[in-house]
């Protein structure tokens, strides 16, 4: 029997194996493909996990949200263009989504100002700088409700058969 960790600073790979209650020995029968001493270096950071591992561990311990962690903290490239997407539950995402929304429709008339000669003067720099943040907001609250299906499809809580074929029409 696995003894239980007491270290205070669990990354998020120990953490996902630790909700679902596994040893990592189970933990490793469940993933196949990983042994439970490399899932140990993994989860006291003494190495990094292969982007295939990640992929193996968000799928069986329906963690989506390790590929976003992955990506924006240990990737060298997804930590330049991958935001780190914090998990919300849907009312709260659609609110963020909406305030985002309202607030660019009142700024669309700026940036097709700021547009139609395709050049950003010196005036209009902090307007773009702006209307770009509030774009990279959108941007961001739509990673995260993807996030947020993606672990609702895992966890079963929407119906995967028929969330694929509504999305294939």
């Amino acid at each position: 029997m696995g003894r239980t960790s007491t270290k205070e600073n669990k990354n998020s790979y120990q953490l996902a194996r630790e909700e679902l209650g596994l040893t990592r020995e189970k933990a490793s029968e469940l993933l196949e493909t990983i042994a439970p001493e490399r899932i140990e270096k993994i989860e006291n950071e003494r190495t990094v996990p292969r982007p295939d591992e990640v992929l193996t561990m968000a799928e069986k311990y329906k963690r989506p949200s390790l590929c976003n962690c992955y990506c924006s903290q240990q990737c060298p490239i997804g930590q330049r263009y991958v935001p780190f997407v914090t998990r919300r539950e849907l009312p709260a995402i659609i609110l963020e989504m909406l305030a985002s929304l309202n607030a660019m429709n009142s700024k669309k008339e700026r940036l097709i100002e700021i547009a139609a000669d395709g050049k950003i003067s010196n005036d209009e720099i902090d307007d773009f700088i702006h209307i770009r943040q509030e774009l990279e907001r959108i941007s961001l609250t739509v990673e995260t409700l993807q996030l947020w299906t993606e672990r609702m499809l895992a966890n079963g809580q929407i119906d995967a058969e028929t969330y694929k074929r509504k999305m294939e029409e």
